[in-house]
């Protein structure tokens, strides 16, 4: 098993008063050689909202891209005729495929929204962009892997054009839970949304992360009540 820790401090910043946010990977003004990309996995932005901004629309193709609120109410409305709300214990799915603008604005006018918006390579160019969104049962993920998302659409959870997986968990102190990669050459990276936890003998703390390549299973050890968020993807890829 090969392991990179990533610790949150380590991660690019941006301030832009309405915006504040955080890039596990290479964006936009911020660049880091050795941060572009974990395979297929190419954006994880840890996005703080104020209250009624947000980003107007603007255009994206062959990516899929995942968004995952943590507090406040995401409003989406995007050129395929989807207009719609989500919050937290909710995930929305694009597949911008040939071509597809819009917008994602902070609902609220009073309060932060907090959000994880994720990108991940496509296995397949030029598809008919789509629109999905979720609720999920947030009881589903106490002390074990609730799948949020998969490559298939008859699976648990949204799904994508790409052999990944997305899980989340919430973990109490001093739990333990194996993880077993779906499929033989993919990696896993783990950020750790809250609390502490063990992995490969890593020691992880609020918004740390874990790329873990070359392992078919590894063990989550909670040192507290922890959550995380669990994305395996294809290390080499179309």
């Amino acid at each position: 098993m090969k392991s990179i820790v990533h610790r949150s401090e380590d991660r690019g910043y941006a301030n832009h008063g309405w915006l504040e946010a955080n890039h596990s990977f290479s964006f936009a003004s911020w660049y880091d050689p050795k941060k572009i990309n974990f395979g297929a996995l190419r954006v994880l932005n840890d996005d703080r909202i104020a209250g009624g901004a947000g980003f107007p629309k603007h255009p994206h193709n062959n990516m899929e891209i995942i968004t995952i609120p943590l507090s406040g109410k995401l409003e989406h409305e995007d050129s395929i005729g989807n207009k719609s709300q989500i919050a937290a214990g909710e995930v929305q799915v694009m597949s911008a495929g040939t071509g597809v603008t819009h917008s994602e604005y902070n609902a609220l006018q009073n309060e932060e929204l907090k959000l994880f918006q994720i990108w991940i390579f496509p296995n397949k160019q030029n598809v008919a962009p789509r629109y999905d969104e979720l609720k999920l049962n947030i009881k589903d993920r106490e002390n074990r892997f609730q799948q949020i998302l998969s490559p298939f659409p008859e699976d648990e959870g949204v799904w994508i054009h790409q052999d990944a997986w997305m899980f989340m968990s919430n973990l109490y102190k001093d739990k333990e839970i194996k993880y077993t990669v779906n499929k033989k050459g993919n990696g896993v990276f783990i950020m750790v949304i809250s609390g502490k936890v063990n992995i490969n003998n890593k020691f992880l703390s609020s918004r740390d992360a874990i790329a873990i390549e070359d392992a078919s299973s590894f063990t989550v050890h909670s040192q507290q009540d922890a959550e995380l968020l669990l994305i395996e993807v294809p290390m080499v890829f179309q």
